[in-house]
Order: structure tokens, then sequence, then C-alpha cells
């Protein structure tokens, strides 16, 4: 399976638009969570993993080639990976989302008490 990336036919796409790029980068099965994972800085695999909810290791190292062959992660020598500009600013573009998933579950929560 190809990586997605702009300018390539993806999922929803067949003229591979930046955004059509990203979701389809995102809708795949633990990266998003690979990235929110990231966000306070370097992790070891076997951390990600644990962090992970203890995935498999190969969709893990998986998931992880993809997102550093979109620079959105890197590997630092030490083994590590950690986010890049490009990575942060993914995670940046997500707390509006996560704001939002918090009021709406506090809505939800409301409209189940009353």
């Amino acid at each position: 399976m190809t990586v997605p990336t702009p300018g390539r036919p993806v999922r929803g796409s067949n003229t591979g638009r930046p955004l059509m790029a990203a979701l389809d980068l995102f809708g795949r099965r633990w990266n998003l969570r690979i990235v929110w994972e990231l966000r306070n800085g370097p992790v070891g695999f076997r951390a990600l993993q644990e962090r992970c909810d203890n995935m498999s290791s190969s969709v893990l190292r998986q998931r992880l080639t993809e997102l550093v062959e979109t620079r959105l992660v890197t590997q630092q020598p030490d083994a590590a990976y950690l986010l890049t500009d490009l990575g942060r600013g993914a995670y940046q573009a997500l707390r509006p989302l996560d704001r939002w998933s918090a009021a709406w579950a506090a809505a939800l929560e409301e409209r189940r008490e009353s």
C-alpha cells in the first residue's frame, strides 16, 4: 500500500489534493494516535507501543515508517521517535478538534443526565 502524499491519487481524491492526502494519511488506524503520543517529545519504540494500547509491533513499525516517509516523524540517533516541525504543525491542528470533542462529550453527558 502506498503512503498518501499530496499530488498522487488517494482515497477520496484522484487528484491528490493536499487535504485529501492528509485525511487519507490520518484516517489510517493509529497514525493520529502516534502523533498525539509524540506531542510532548521523543518516545522510544516500546514506550510508544505501550502508550498506544500495546498495538502490535509490526503495525507500529509500519505506521512509523509511513509517518517518517511523510516527514511528520523522525527517528533520533538514540532510536527514539520525535515529531518534526510538520508533525508539530499537525498536532497543533488537532488541538481545536480535541477541545471540540471535549465539549461534545460534555453536551452528550448533560443530555443523558436530563
